[in-house]
């Protein structure tokens, strides 16, 4: 098959002195679908960027096909653009016929199964639609390789299973970034593995399943090679030592055997690094807080575009937590933020109890602020005189190192953010917890321990997600189902 990129010691810093990427090199052939993947903030979205031409590497050639067509699937829509309808939002992308743009529009939005009013506000659409929405934006482009950035984020099983089908089926080249493996490894051919510690691609034929055995096992070995030239270094040291001290001619045979020591230090390699996982934390609930219930007696929906009233009996006491499901487009978003604003109907709180909010957008975090401007709010929100090492040590531990605590919100990645808001929730300690989605782009090797921490968290919990391999690992006392 014909390579219609390659990528060859490409590096790439940012103001010239964050190195991002560091001589890499890797192609992708005609009709390939690959998984782009590597830690939280170790430059996959810069690679799609370079993909595009809309960031120029500082060394190395990027040769890309003259004849290709490239569109990009973003992680969340852009916010000037939520104030648009849908045309006019196609409009930003469509290189073609604008007469043909209505049929067009209604073609991708087929394909990417969204039914939703054409005056409608982008704003005014679930987190799972607009996830659809962009995949759609991409599609109407028509292009040759197909750049997916977190697809899945947001999508309720249904979404998911309808995306998986379309890109077991999809004819042209397409490379995913997502944590989601199993999602990957249902159409994957290949993976793309960014190391964030060499700043390199390593490139695998497989799934990721079988990357990161791959991976295990190389260290294994090479840890392994390196303890045996350790003991054999040892043991020429000692014997080396030995006839050094006899003098005379066993002088020479220890001078070769330091010879051969210094042969065998130049053999042992340095072991392949694994990516980093956050540390196991714990997420305090407020002290002193009302022993009052939660309460939730009534919520509406949308269906068929309608809002309807629904009732309910739902009490909720300290130390409980609560599901909320549902399709995309029926409103859990909507009814969560409401639940936080104080204007849900049919909702009532314990008095005085602080609320901490992990929202899907992260748009509750002021993009001006620097991490530990972001940190230290949150800190104040607690009431608690806890000193500054203690901020600190909370931020290391989600792998907020002393550079990143000093970068804007703006600038993190999106998986930067969320680890940033559940430093947020650790520092604040609420005595109701409001999550939703709380594992968009966040890498799989940390959702292990958030399960851990919700499980743990002693205050109340309200918890939206679709991902049901998360939520099995996390207790619920009761679930909410709005659709029913």
């Amino acid at each position: 098959m014909e390579t219609i990129i390659r990528f060859d010691k490409v590096s790439f810093t940012f103001d010239d002195l964050k190195t991002i990427l560091d001589e890499v090199s890797f192609s992708v052939r005609q009709g390939m679908k690959v998984a782009l993947m590597g830690q939280n903030g170790a430059g996959k979205s810069t690679i799609f960027k370079l993909m595009t031409g809309n960031l120029k590497p500082v060394s190395g050639t990027i040769s890309i096909d003259k004849r290709l067509t490239v569109a990009t699937a973003h992680q969340v829509i852009a916010e000037e653009d939520k104030k648009l309808i849908i045309e006019d939002y196609f409009k930003k992308n469509f290189q073609g016929d604008i007469y043909e743009l209505r049929s067009k529009i209604s073609t991708v939005l087929d394909i990417v199964n969204l039914k939703v009013p054409a005056d409608r506000l982008i704003e005014q659409f679930s987190g799972g639609q607009q996830a659809r929405l962009l995949l759609a934006s991409a599609l109407i482009q028509n292009p040759d390789l197909l750049l997916l950035d977190e697809p899945t984020n947001n999508l309720d099983y249904q979404g998911i299973q309808h995306l998986t089908d379309f890109l077991i089926e999809y004819k042209k080249s397409c490379v995913v970034i997502s944590h989601d493996a199993e999602f990957l490894n249902a159409f994957t051919q290949g993976v793309l593995y960014l190391d964030s510690h060499t700043k390199r691609v390593e490139q695998y034929a497989g799934n990721y399943h079988d990357v990161v055995q791959d991976i295990a096992d190389r260290i294994e070995k090479e840890n392994r090679l390196n303890a045996q030239r350790e003991r054999v270094i040892q043991e020429n040291k000692e014997k080396a030592n030995f006839f050094a001290n006899k003098g005379g001619k066993m002088r020479n045979v220890a001078k070769k055997m330091r010879e051969k020591i210094e042969d065998l230090e130049g053999e042992i390699v340095e072991v392949r690094k694994e990516d980093k996982t956050i540390r196991h934390f714990v997420i305090p609930a407020q002290k002193n807080e009302s022993n009052d219930p939660l309460k939730i007696t009534g919520f509406t929906v949308m269906q068929n575009h309608k809002v309807i009233a629904k009732t309910a009996t739902i009490f909720l006491t300290k130390d409980q937590h609560l599901l909320i499901i549902g399709p995309n487009g029926i409103g859990k978003s909507t009814l969560i933020k409401s639940m936080v604003e104080g204007t849900a109907s049919g909702f009532s709180i314990p008095r005085g109890i602080r609320v901490g909010y992990y929202r899907q957008d992260f748009s509750n975090l002021d993009v001006n602020d620097t991490v530990y401007e972001s940190l230290t709010k949150a800190l104040q929100e607690s009431g608690e005189n806890e000193n500054e090492g203690y901020l600190r040590s909370v931020a290391s531990g989600f792998l907020i190192n002393s550079e990143l605590i000093k970068t804007r919100i703006g600038d993190l990645s999106e998986g930067q953010k969320g680890l940033v808001c559940f430093a947020r929730l650790v520092l604040q300690k609420p005595g109701l917890l409001i999550l939703d989605e709380p594992t968009n782009h966040i890498n799989f090797r940390h959702i292990p321990i958030i399960a851990d921490a919700l499980s743990n968290y002693k205050g109340l919990m309200i918890l939206v997600s679709h991902v049901s391999d998360f939520i099995a690992q996390v207790r619920i006392d009761e679930v909410l189902d709005l659709e029913k």
